[in-house]
């Protein structure tokens, strides 16, 4: 098994090889919505990511199309997975993604930036996902760290409240600024 990560392009090549294998195996049409970091490194707002996350439940027939692709690339047999899906925001609508790319079994999306950064303010692990959020602010349509902290509270009505969220947004929103 590799630990090697996966960059813009590997990613791609990945996508054309569930598809090929897709379209090998006569399979129904799938669907991805790509979050975390490989939506990071997709937009180039990161150099690379460990697996390719998704935020719908994956198909069986792309699973056994990925774990196929596993197999031949040396991959790690959850390099494409579904486990984000539990932590999807309320109102994700899959008619407001990007379409990121099209094969003609495979359909792959991206969410808007904002649902990416309100998953990664909801999972919250430290370092990764606050450079995440910082390198997401200039591509949300946040109004302001007060809007995004509203924002998180529709998508996350059972997370507790955090009397300190919008603060913590606002320093995020600077560290945006600065970067640019």
């Amino acid at each position: 098994m590799t630990e090697d990560l996966f960059d813009e392009s590997s990613i791609r090549a990945s996508f054309v090889a569930v598809a090929d294998r897709l379209e090998e195996l006569d399979a129904p049409a799938g669907l991805l919505i790509v979050v975390g970091g490989s939506f990071m490194a997709l937009h180039g707002l990161r150099d690379s990511t460990h697996d390719i996350d998704t935020v719908n439940r994956i198909s069986a027939s792309i699973r056994a199309a990925a774990d196929e692709v596993a197999r031949a690339r040396g991959f790690e047999p959850d390099w494409l997975n579904d486990r984000a899906a539990g932590f999807a925001p309320f109102g994700l609508d899959e008619d407001e993604c990007e379409l990121l790319y099209e094969y003609r079994r495979l359909r792959v999306l991206g969410p808007p930036p904002d649902y990416v950064f309100l998953m990664k303010l909801y999972a919250a692990r430290g370092g990764p996902d606050h450079d995440d959020m910082v390198a997401l602010w200039p591509l949300c349509s946040f109004a302001s760290a007060d809007d995004a902290a509203t924002r998180f509270a529709a998508a996350y009505p059972h997370a507790p409240s955090d009397p300190h969220l919008a603060e913590y947004i606002t320093e995020i929103e600077g560290e945006a600024a600065v970067s640019d």
